[in-house]
Parts: C-alpha cells; structure tokens; sequence
C-alpha cells in the first residue's frame, strides 16, 4: 500500500473540512455541518486505512510512536465526527482536523518498528481502552480550550465573532464535563487492565506511563469531584484539564519519543 498519496489525499479533506468550520465559526459562510462531516469522513476512511496499514506492519496491538500517533488521531476524528450528530461539538474540527493530517503525513514517513510480541485478550483491551482514552480526552482538552475561549470573551463582554457562533457556556460547560466522565471511565480501564496483563513493567519501559498515567487520571477525578462537589468550573475547569492532558501526553507518547526517536540508535 503506497501511504503516502492516501495521506496526501487525507490532508486535502481535513484541511477542507477544517476551512470551512473555521470560516463557519467566524461567521464568514453559513454553517454546512453535513459538508465538514462528510469531508471528514472522507479523510477518515483514508488515515484508517493507513494505520491499519501501519499496525499490521508492526505485527502488535502496543505500537511504536509514529503508529501510536496516526492511531490516536484516527480514532479521535471518529469519535469527533459520531459526536457531533448529538452534541455540539463539531467546531473542534476547526483544530482537531489538521492536526490529525499533520500527524498523518509525517507518520507515514517516520520508520515503524516490527513487533513480535504475543497479542492476548487482556493486552487487546488495555491497548484499545487506552487509545479511546487518549481519543476522547483529547477531544475535552480542545472543547476546554473553546470554553476558556468563549469564557474569557464573556467576562470582557467581547461577544462577536468567533463567541458569538458558539453555543451558550452552559451548554459548552456540560459538554465538556460528560466528555471528561466517558474519559476517565475508559482510563480507569486502561490503568485497571495494564495492572493486570502487562508484566515486567520495568523491563518493557512502563513504568513511566504507569506513574504519569496515575498522576492523569488523578487530576481528572479530583476535577469532576470538585465539579460536582464544590461547583468548579469556568477557567479553573480549562486549566485542570489541560493540565490533566498534557500529563497524560507525556504518559502516552513521552516514553516512546525519547526511547524511538531521541535514543534511537543511528
């Protein structure tokens, strides 16, 4: 399979599809949501077939960096897309699209390591529970983002443009918050099932994604107790969560960067 011109062709529809949200969302051409899901669609089929591709070259469910990467962003521009038929969230696209074809392109021309290691049950579900984790609060990290946006906007009653396209914070707020609910879920299967299928964590380089992974998952839990408990929100809820992501970035891909690409022997 030549990559490459699938990427290519992937990028082109993201990049589409992320133009005319952008414009959309400042109000420069009318909203066309089946347009930008299609469009996205389109690209979708293409980068998954290219991580398919990718992880069938690697021979394991636990892939290198350049795999991992493809595969997160796939998995989060579907998501992204099922989403958005009943929530409101399609203006993540805006970001989230080409992104995912920035991730692509260079994914693609990245090497990929083989591996031979056995795929059992329990391996499959830690794999798969991670991926939809990182997905999905990669999705919250960028509906945080356009909360603090439209929150920092309304509290210096700058309420044109981009903050007047969006829908009321209230209605951002509550997105934001069951996002980081089916997020921490699926994390907590992530960490439950590394626990119990993986072994010699040290030996395998986990033990830095076990700690940071933790350390996530904390921050996640301590915000949506906060919430419901003592009523965070607003801009203490965009930092929170950011904070959480980017400690779970590092958990994710931090390992395998500095282990594959920075000390990868020449």
């Amino acid at each position: 399979m030549q990559a490459l011109p699938l990427a290519l062709m992937a990028f082109v529809f993201y990049l589409a599809a992320a133009s005319w949200q952008g414009l959309a969302l400042v109000r420069r051409v009318p909203p066309r949501d089946l347009l930008v899901r299609g469009l996205g669609a389109l690209a979708a089929v293409f980068h998954g077939l290219i991580a398919i591709g990718l992880l069938v070259h690697e021979g394991s469910l636990l892939p290198g960096f350049s795999t991992s990467a493809v595969l997160a962003t796939v998995l989060a521009v579907i998501i992204l897309l099922c989403t958005s038929l009943f929530k409101p969230v399609l203006n993540i696209a805006t970001a989230l699209f080409p992104f995912a074809g920035i991730v692509l392109l260079l994914g693609t021309e990245m090497p990929t390591p083989t591996n031979t290691n056995g795929m059992t049950a329990g391996i499959a579900l830690h794999a798969v529970s991670s991926a939809l984790a990182f997905a999905v609060l990669a999705i919250a990290a960028l509906q945080a983002i356009l909360v603090g946006i439209q929150n920092k906007a309304l509290k210096h009653h700058r309420i044109r443009g981009v903050v007047q396209s969006l829908p009321p914070l209230t209605t951002m707020e509550r997105v934001l918050f069951e996002m980081l609910w089916v997020g921490l879920i699926l994390l907590s299967v992530s960490i439950a099932s590394g626990f119990v299928f993986l072994h010699d964590m040290f030996a395998q380089h986990l033990v830095h994604k076990t700690v940071l992974s933790l350390l996530a998952w904390l921050v996640f839990a301590t915000l949506l107790l906060c919430h419901y408990r003592l009523g965070w929100r607003g801009m203490r809820a965009v930092r929170w969560t950011l904070g959480g992501y980017i400690v779970l970035l590092l958990a994710y891909f931090g390992s395998k960067f500095v282990l594959e690409i920075l000390l990868a022997n020449p």
